[in-house]
C-alpha cells in the first residue's frame, strides 16, 4: 500500500480550499480542511497531518499568529497562501516558522512542486549529513566540500554560509536570519555582506555563476539552496 501524505487546508474561502482539495487528491495527497486559525489547530492536534497550508487572511486571526502558535509545538512544514505580498511581512513569516509561501492567485503545479519540495526536505533534514547539488558534495560531518571531486576552499564564513543553507536546502531563508545565524545579532541588517558572500560561493560552486541553479535569489525576501532542478521554483 502506498503511503499518502496528509495536507491540513486553513483557509476561510470556500472556493479556494475546493480547488486545493481537489489538486492535492487528484495528486495521492490525502486531505483536510478547516475554514479558521482556532479550526485548523485544533485538526493539526488531533490529526498530525505531514504538512500544513494556512491562509493568512483568517476570520478569526492572523495567519502568522496561527504559524507562531503551530510552531509551539509541530515541527512539519508550514506553506502559508496569501493575496499579501509584501516584503517585511514574507519575510516576517519566514522568520516565524513558515517554510515557504505562495501568493495568490496560484497555480495548482506551483503549489505541488512547493510541498514536494517542503516534504522532501522535512524527511531528509534530520539524517542527511552528506548533501549534493549539481557536482557539488558537502559533507558536514567531515565539513568537506568538493567540486567535480575537486576539493573547494572555503573561507571560515563562506563555509559557514554554505553550512546554513545545506541544513535548510529547498527552504527559504531570509536575510535577517542568514545574517543573524552566520556574522550575529549585531548585523542582521548589514545585507551588502550576505550578497558578497553569496557571489563567493556562486563563483566556486555553480557551473555559471552570473545564472545561478542552485544558489537562488529569492526576489527581495533571502536565499534558497536548491538541490534538485526539478523541484526548483
Amino acid at each position: 500500500m502506498t503511503f499518502q501524505p496528509t495536507i491540513l487546508i486553513i483557509d476561510d474561502e470556500p472556493q479556494i480550499r475546493r480547488l486545493v482539495e481537489v489538486t492535492l487528491s487528484s495528486n495521492e495527497y490525502a486531505v483536510i480542511s478547516a475554514a479558521t486559525g482556532e479550526e485548523g489547530m485544533r485538526e493539526a492536534a488531533m490529526r498530525r497531518p505531514n504538512l500544513i497550508i494556512t491562509d493568512l487572511g483568517l476570520p478569526d486571526m492572523d495567519g502568522s499568529e496561527v504559524v507562531r502558535r503551530l510552531r509551539e509545538w509541530y515541527d512539519g512544514p508550514v506553506i502559508v497562501l496569501s493575496v499579501r505580498d509584501a516584503e517585511q511581512e514574507i519575510a516576517s513569516l519566514l522568520d516565524a516558522g513558515a517554510d515557504d509561501y505562495c501568493v495568490k492567485p496560484f497555480r495548482p503545479f506551483e503549489l505541488l512542486a512547493r510541498i514536494r519540495t517542503a516534504l522532501r526536505h522535512h524527511e531528509s533534514a534530520p539524517k542527511d549529513s552528506v548533501i549534493a547539488f549539481g557536482d557539488v558534495v558537502v559533507n558536514l560531518a567531515a565539513r568537506t566540500v568538493t567540486k567535480s571531486g575537486d576539493d573547494v576552499k572555503l573561507t571560515s564564513l563562506e563555509y559557514s554560509l554554505l553550512a546554513l543553507l545545506v541544513r535548510n536546502a529547498d527552504k527559504v531563508l531570509t536575510h535577517h536570519y542568514i545574517l543573524e545565524q552566520v556574522w550575529g545579532k549585531n548585523y542582521s541588517e548589514e545585507t551588502q555582506y550576505l550578497r558578497i558572500y553569496i557571489g563567493q560561493l556562486r563563483k566556486k560552486l555553480e557551473e555559471n555563476p552570473a545564472q545561478p541553479k542552485h544558489i537562488l535569489t529569492e526576489s527581495r525576501v533571502g536565499y534558497r539552496l536548491v538541490t534538485a532542478l526539478s523541484q526548483s521554483t
